[in-house]
């Protein structure tokens, strides 16, 4: 494969087509499109298509670009270290994934300890879907995952649960949205909007029972993956919302919510998942020494 073919593919495909990539590479459109057009025989297959008067990406093409991102940040990683400063402390590559149902302050105060080593540390983070995070795993193209539940039996890798550490749950609603609150905690719920985790969030499937057991019905508006999104909605006033009880008072300041109550009968719980048996890596043992003294400590 001549990789200057697919250098030109990636850098027209991350720049959004052929006329921006021609400015970032210093060259003409139609060096660019030749290049393309020569790397696409070698392949046997199109990896753009006009759409109007722009260019999108085929099923073939997105394969591709998936490919040249991870040929093209190893290439880079292989500058950067043969580039070193000589008596330079190493720098230390940390990939993690995050799943998609972790709160992004949990996250950041779960990684925050492995950016405070001695020795340098690059952080290279992604969020996905539990399942795929732990097919990246099983591949070694990352060193941990940071989820809200162990890694199901069913799951044919070979990692190790670390467990972190689990927090109660608050529940917050705007300043708009108290006059409509009336009553005491957890029958105040009953009718009002609620903002809920998707169906994926551990907390989601213990709130469902939890809502059957004290006969409540709120009504749900909105159910969200994303835990930041969520609570952006919560501090619009489009409903109550839940969070760890944990980051209570970073979630009060940062969504100028206030605490309606808090329960002990829903739980979220915090993972390490790694191929470490027994851990080694120098920032999965910052994180799980710093989660488990400091942040659920009590």
């Amino acid at each position: 494969m001549n990789f200057k073919h697919l250098y030109y593919f990636w850098v027209t495909a991350r720049a959004g087509g052929i006329m921006r990539a021609g400015e970032q590479l210093h060259t003409t459109p139609q060096t660019i499109s030749g290049q393309i057009k020569l790397l696409e025989d070698w392949l046997g297959h199109d990896l753009f298509r006009k759409s109007g008067r722009q260019l999108e990406l085929t099923e073939q093409g997105r394969l591709a670009l998936g490919y040249a991102d991870q040929i093209f940040s190893l290439g880079q990683d292989l500058e950067s270290a043969l580039r070193q400063v000589r008596g330079a402390p190493k720098r230390l590559d940390f990939r993690v994934g995050v799943t998609d149902s972790v709160s992004k302050s949990v996250a950041y105060r779960l990684l925050e300890p492995a950016l405070s080593l001695d020795q340098p540390v690059k952080l290279l983070a992604r969020e996905g879907t539990f399942d795929d995070l732990l097919a990246q795993l099983a591949l070694q193209r990352l060193d941990l995952v940071i989820a809200d539940e162990p890694m199901p039996k069913r799951v044919s890798v070979k990692a190790f649960n670390h467990a972190l550490g689990r927090s109660d749950m608050s529940f917050f609603c705007s300043p708009g949205l108290q006059p409509r609150i009336k009553g005491q905690f957890p029958d105040c719920l009953d009718g009002l909007p609620m903002l809920v985790p998707g169906p994926t969030s551990s907390v989601r499937r213990q709130l469902d029972g939890w809502f059957a057991r004290h006969q409540l019905t709120p009504v749900v508006v909105g159910e969200f993956d994303d835990a930041a999104l969520m609570k952006a909605f919560g501090r619009e006033g489009q409903g109550v919302f839940m969070a760890p009880s944990v980051l209570e008072k970073e979630t009060c300041a940062q969504y100028d919510a206030l605490v309606i109550g808090r329960t002990d009968e829903l739980e979220e719980e915090f993972y390490a998942v790694s191929v470490e048996r027994r851990i080694s890596h120098p920032c999965v043992l910052a994180i799980t020494d710093a989660a488990r003294g400091q942040l659920f400590n009590g």
